[in-house]
């Protein structure tokens, strides 16, 4: 058998064991690299070692460690819960302030995951409170977030700037972005109306305009307020003054664990080193696989089932699917964004369909998480209320995850290659 098959079945193996046991296989990978890589294929571990993303490593540490002091002091809780006042009882649009409430979140930097821990809580109560179906708030809020996912400064962004520059291709990180917003708000609309959003305009107000209105608030404390305008130094460095993402946030981060604006002791074990670790140790494996001709033999088997024109499709249903059991952030991203230039090159698209290719495979990678079985869903699962029908809702949010695999895949496929959005 050969090297570059060897690494194939490697690659596999390790995605077959994230979706059956819960250890950490970005560890399992960095293993693997050295039996395949060193052991079998006689190439020096320095040149293993070489395939590590330093530059991805310190971008999603360092935007952590600034977001992880925020959510310490208490500072994105509360941005959370004042925009929630804000809509004063309006239940019908409640769903849709959250989806742009967790868009715009996530979209600052921490990320889906930590947007969908911080926000489950609250709405998953609210939905019981005023009516609305646990099941659409948490596709909405959950959507929401993960629109966020692919901000430049966002961790999933990140990954996905370091992979793409690594290729060569530069800006496109505004693109994909904008491309996972679409995505993403075309599903949550469906929800929405499938769901009974258009039905509660039409509902009379039976108390719940007072539950929210009469939520209890404490006012921002001098720490938080502080937080807040090192959160929107950081952004506008990064958007608009070519900030690296990753030592600016530990440059405005160590400001304020050094003036106690936050406790950076708790900040630093919230940050998610397991998600790092993971990225890290998949992205050595694909670039060892790509090195020894294994990513090659891998694209060429999605390019065996597919055409120029039905490359989005067939990739998008793929990784939709693998992602539904798989991890988005460390086995999607990393295994099939550098595989996107082999795959229109087998099947003969020109360079023009690089872009709608990686929006399918970033759109469906992330749509089909609201499933119990992936991160985010899960996070909203177990924050149902006691009224909910836990049973049901996890049969229904399995069955939804699970049909965006096919839906996520058509969606991309039409929006990105059909119509050419944006």
């Amino acid at each position: 058998m050969s090297v570059p098959v060897i690494s194939l079945i490697a690659l596999i193996f390790v995605i077959v064991i994230s979706c059956i046991f819960p250890l950490n296989i970005g560890a399992m990978s960095l293993g693997l690299s050295l039996v395949v890589g060193h052991y079998l294929g006689g190439i020096k571990v320095a040149d293993i070692i070489k395939g590590y993303p330093v530059n991805i490593f310190l971008m999603l540490a360092g935007t952590t460690y600034l977001f992880a002091l925020a959510q310490v002091n208490g500072t994105l809780e509360k941005i959370v819960k004042y925009s929630i006042k804000g809509v004063r009882g309006n239940v019908a649009i409640l769903p849709i302030i959250f989806f742009f409430l967790a868009f715009a979140l996530s979209s600052m930097g921490p990320g889906q995951i930590t947007i969908a821990a911080l926000m489950a809580p609250m709405a998953m109560l609210l939905a019981e409170e005023v009516g609305i179906s646990p099941l659409l708030m948490a596709i909405v809020v959950g959507n929401g977030g993960q629109a966020g996912a692919m901000s430049p400064i966002a961790p999933a962004g990140v990954i996905t700037a370091g992979l793409t520059a690594k290729m060569g291709l530069s800006g496109v990180s505004n693109i994909l972005w904008l491309n996972q917003l679409l995505g993403h708000f075309i599903v949550s609309a469906l929800a929405y109306i499938i769901y009974g959003g258009l039905k509660l305009w039409k509902v009379k107000d039976t108390g719940q305009r007072q539950v929210l209105a009469s939520m209890e608030i404490e006012p921002f404390t001098r720490n938080q307020w502080i937080t807040l305008i090192a959160i929107l130094v950081f952004v506008i460095g990064a958007l608009f003054f070519k900030m690296d993402v990753g030592l600016g946030g530990f440059l405005i981060g160590t400001i304020l664990a050094l003036f106690k604006i936050s406790d950076e002791g708790k900040a630093i074990k919230q940050m998610p080193w397991g998600t790092i670790l993971f990225v890290c140790g998949v992205t050595v494996l694909i670039e060892l696989m790509k090195n020894i001709g294994g990513m090659e033999l891998f694209a060429g088997i999605i390019a065996s089932v597919s055409t120029p024109f039905t490359i989005t499709l067939v990739t998008g249903f793929l990784a939709a699917l693998i992602s539904a059991y798989a991890s988005t952030t460390g086995v999607i991203l990393p295994a099939f964004i550098p595989m996107a230039p082999m795959l229109l090159e087998k099947v003969g698209a020109p360079a023009t369909e690089l872009v709608p290719l990686l929006s399918a495979i970033v759109v469906c990678g992330f749509l089909t998480d609201l499933s119990p079985l992936s991160t985010t869903g899960a996070i909203f699962y177990a924050n149902a209320g006691e009224k909910t029908d836990k049973k049901k809702l996890f049969r229904d949010m399995l069955i939804w995850g699970l049909s965006m695999s096919v839906v996520g895949a058509v969606v991309s496929w039409l929006a990105f290659t059909v119509l050419r959005l944006p």
